[in-house]
């Protein structure tokens, strides 16, 4: 008896659950026939079985021939725009930097609360996917698993992003603030502890939760509209909800022209600050001195480099260099952890975050209106300016590592984790630079108001083996460099193919060769001013993108989360159903047994 009812239990489960599956079958069918249709581009990485769209091929608008496979439009118009800037450039050099000058000024100065303001929602969007009901839905569909192990995801979350800038200001922006503190702290003395303390809150501020929220904006978009929908791995994607169809004519180009202009000019900036570290590193080495014509030389030294980085391909190229980096960089973070004042560093990281948070609700929106000065020109508006342009470029890498991550995961993930690294990175070498500074066992103040690229090696000096030291930072930069050149490039080529991730070599050499050029005709323009102005032209406009990309994404994921709550009830009410209907053949068979019991006489 017991057998028979023991197989009888199992043969009801069985039929529950592909009773259960059927439904949640025709519920996601009926669930999405409902939703708004999506005119998907079927691309690898594949969407999931969520996806609606009709199948269309990568690139089937592109243009072919010569060893380009690109989106006609996109690459021309985006080419044409940057040919025209860099001869306009050289032409005019004296007037460019005047310019550039002015144009620094002018934008900063009256749109500088703009940049400030979005920064801040971006931080509240990437919030509330978070913590709403938002955080649940998983990338790629309910059943889609993570590519990589957390730990192995988190690793790759610290390599993205900023290695030339964390070189390039982890101990020249900390002492440029202890000299000159920010204006909100009124009334702090430069070289005073007070000042140091601000020093640290200011670059923890610059380099904390705000980019990595842009990060994760721009990633999230990317990668959901990509795993879930079926549509290509490019910003126009994000605007599917508001555009519709017409992320494929004219305003889905505009959009990808604009993502393309603020990634090279990003990723410019990005070099141009590096060749100036390696410039300096070099004649702090070997005295071959300090001069535009060199930063020229060596961005094209280097870029050749980066060209054979993208012909070895992902796996032989960019994969090993990006492993090999992040351990050299680990090592020598460790190295002068140790050696250095280990103590100071490590009391200093815990008490520069405590300080970090208590300032960050004004900070975040401090925007000098009471004040006759313009600060944050240089400082706040560049660096989110230069996070926004840089955006599509770390947002895309991240996307692609990141399918089966729920929102809530994804956010915090991409946010915390690297945001941390950098905190721990910054304490090390600027509370280095700070303790020499404030001990008078160095002058590194002096070495950044010289040249602030060289401010990590003369801080650096006063360490054991410097030379050596110093030759590592120059080896850290200049792969930082061929890395973010051929991963750029990757992204930039991803962006004028149409989606395409299988496009020619050739194509990503010409993209390789073309940020090289911009970052050096962006030197010869003018040098640091320069570059700034690149970034905070280029992310302006950007920013306006994103943030209409922000509300795009919150329709999109409204309805990711109607589909899941209508096969969620379908279930539910079938498996109430199916309950339902055995309680009943239970008491009917129950009361079966008694009227069919034989009665027994007495």
């Amino acid at each position: 008896m017991t057998h028979y009812t023991d197989e009888r239990t199992a043969k009801e489960k069985r039929a529950l659950a592909k009773k259960l599956k059927e439904v949640e079958r025709q519920a996601r069918r009926k669930a999405i026939r409902e939703r708004d249709k999506f005119v998907g581009l079927q691309i690898r990485p594949t969407a999931s079985y969520e996806d609606d769209a009709p199948r269309r091929e990568p690139g089937d608008n592109n243009w072919s021939g010569f060893g380009f496979d690109l989106h006609p439009h996109v690459t021309f118009v985006s080419s044409f725009v940057l040919i025209v800037f860099i001869l306009l450039t050289l032409m005019f050099q004296a007037e460019a930097k005047a310019f550039f000058d002015g144009a620094m000024s002018a934008i900063t100065g009256t749109m500088g609360w703009f940049l400030i303001l979005v920064s801040n929602l971006f931080i509240l969007a990437a919030l509330y996917f978070a913590l709403s009901k938002f955080g649940h839905i998983r990338i790629g569909g309910a059943e889609a698993k993570p590519e990589f192990s957390t730990l192995g995801w988190y690793a790759m979350l610290l390599s993205a992003g900023m290695g030339i800038g964390l070189m390039f200001w982890s101990v020249g922006e900390p002492m440029y603030h202890y000299q000159t503190p920010s204006p909100m702290f009124n009334g702090i003395e430069a070289g005073t502890p007070e000042a140091a303390q601000a020093a640290m809150g200011v670059t923890y501020f610059h380099w904390g939760i705000h980019p990595w929220a842009i990060y994760a904006i721009v990633a999230l978009g990317l990668a959901f509209f990509a795993y879930n929908r079926g549509l290509p791995l490019t910003i126009r994607s994000v605007f599917y909800p508001l555009l519709g169809d017409r992320i494929y004519g004219f305003w889905g180009n505009v959009i990808d022209i604009l993502s393309v202009l603020a990634t090279l000019v990003g990723l410019a900036t990005s070099l141009g600050l590096g060749v100036q570290q390696v410039n300096a590193g070099l004649d702090h080495l070997f005295g071959i001195g300090i001069d535009t014509q060199t930063q020229v030389i060596l961005i094209a030294v280097i870029t050749g480099f980066a060209t054979l980085s993208v012909f070895a391909g992902l796996d032989a190229g960019v994969k090993r260099l990006s492993e090999a980096n992040m351990a050299m960089a680990a090592i020598f973070m460790a190295f002068l952890l140790l050696v250095g004042p280990t103590v100071y560093i490590l009391s200093g990281f815990t008490q520069n975050l405590g300080f970090y948070l208590t300032i960050l609700p004004e900070m975040s929106l401090w925007t000098e209106t009471f004040r006759d000065s313009n600060w944050q020109g240089s400082w706040t508006v560049f660096y989110w300016a230069w996070w926004i342009s840089w955006s599509p470029f770390v947002g895309m890498f991240i996307a692609r590592i990141s399918k089966g991550r729920t929102v809530r995961e994804f956010i915090f993930g991409v946010i915390l984790i690297p945001t941390l690294l950098s905190f721990v990175w910054m304490s090390v070498f600027g509370g280095a630079a700070l303790n020499l500074q404030a001990a008078g066992i160095a002058d590194i103040a002096a070495a950044v108001n010289e040249d602030v690229a060289k401010a990590m090696f003369a801080m650096l000096d006063n360490f054991p083996v410097a030379e050596v030291l110093s030759g590592i930072a120059i080896i850290l930069v200049t792969i930082f460099f061929v890395t973010s050149s051929d991963s750029g490039s990757l992204v930039v080529d991803h962006l004028t193919s149409g989606g395409k991730l299988d496009s020619p070599t050739t194509q990503r050499v010409f993209w390789a060769v073309m940020e090289g050029v911009v970052a050096a005709v962006l030197l010869i323009g003018g040098g640091l001013t320069t570059l700034q102005t690149a970034a905070v032209s280029t992310g302006l406009p950007f920013a306006l993108v994103l943030l209409v990309g922000v509300y795009a994404l919150y329709i999109g994921l409204n309805q990711e989360l109607y589909v899941e709550m209508a096969v969620k009830k379908a279930v539910s009410d079938a498996e109430d159903e199916h309950k339902l209907h055995e309680a009943v053949e239970t008491v009917v068979q129950s009361s079966s047994d008694v009227v069919t019991e034989p009665v027994r006489s007495g």
